[in-house]
């Protein structure tokens, strides 16, 4: 089968596509025919040798997918031969830019019939990272109100449109041009962080979920209650600053399991979550996805996909 490989870390001209042996699944694990593979910032950090996560090389770079079951390993009792399931390969988040991958069962689930592959495979990371930072670090109920920095992106589109389900009141931080987007998706209030300083426009919020980092990140301290709590998915808090505001402050790595795509997907096929899939391209071109990823090619607004069969 063919699969992109790294031999060494380093930039995206040290991918290589390459035939490699297709890999039998072991216990708890199935075989996936890969049909779309998302593209995510994550991949780039595993590529240039960043990862939190030990990488041991050679490895195939890639985590998100959609496709169809094609082979089950031992002790899997809840999916078969020929489920169209999506989710990502394993707990290293490596391996679904191939024609085949290997994915543990308990980080798939059956694929939304709503979605095309290609769409099913934007999904995984972006919408669970949301959903975790929403409801399990920052435990938000409805009447609640959450600051969403970087709401226009993958992650937050989704943060914006489940808090909108869960009636949690968003104030959404964004660029001009993205105010319209996220206000269509659900946003309460949006503040063009171009011409506003949201620390002046807001108080006493119960949360903020950050997905930008840096000086945004420390800012957001002012604009939570006593009491409230600043989620990260980007850097690790300040935690002398969090004493300071009295303030819970958390960074965490997103946990993808088949429950919470399984809970993701039944949202997916009602209409109320929308995907958002801003370039398509063939397996082949996986290295023009990274060089968009590093922003030496324009990066689309959207989730990069790369097509690998029927769509």
């Amino acid at each position: 089968m063919m699969a992109w490989r790294v031999h060494e870390f380093g930039p995206p001209e040290i991918m290589k596509f390459e035939r490699i042996p297709r890999v039998a699944p072991g216990p708890g694990e199935v075989l996936v025919e890969v049909k779309a593979a998302g593209v995510g910032p994550w991949d780039s950090w595993i590529r240039a040798g960043k990862s939190a996560l030990p990488q041991p090389l050679p490895l195939t770079l890639g985590s998100d997918l959609s496709g169809e079951i094609v082979a089950v390993g031992p002790d899997v009792d809840q999916l078969r031969v020929g489920d169209q399931v999506y989710g990502v390969t394993n707990p290293r988040f490596v391996g679904a830019y191939a024609e085949y991958a290997v994915a543990s069962a308990g980080m798939v689930s059956t694929k939304p019939t709503s979605l095309t592959h290609v769409e099913a495979a934007s999904v995984p990371v972006v919408a669970v990272t949301a959903w975790q930072a929403l409801f399990d670090h920052a435990q938000l109920k409805a009447g609640q109100t959450v600051v969403i920095h970087g709401a226009a992106g993958n992650v937050g589109s989704y943060a914006v449109q489940l808090a909108r389900e869960a009636g949690v009141q968003t104030i959404a931080t964004v660029s001009t041009g993205d105010i319209s987007v996220v206000r269509d998706l659900g946003g309460n209030r949006v503040v063009d962080y171009r011409t506003q300083r949201f620390e002046e426009e807001v108080r006493d919020t119960d949360a903020v979920i950050d997905l930008v980092g840096g000086e945004t990140q420390i800012r957001s301290f002012q604009v939570l209650r006593r009491g409230g709590k600043l989620v990260s998915a980007v850097s690790r808090p300040d935690q002398d600053l969090a004493n300071r505001h009295g303030v819970e402050a958390t960074f965490f790595l997103v946990n993808v399991t088949t429950q919470y795509l399984a809970r993701i997907a039944r949202l997916l096929k009602d209409g109320k979550l929308r995907t958002n899939v801003g370039a398509a391209l063939p397996l082949a071109d996986a290295r023009e996805a990274h060089l968009m990823l590093e922003r030496v090619l324009p990066q689309p607004k959207g989730k990069i996909v790369l097509a690998v069969g029927a769509s």
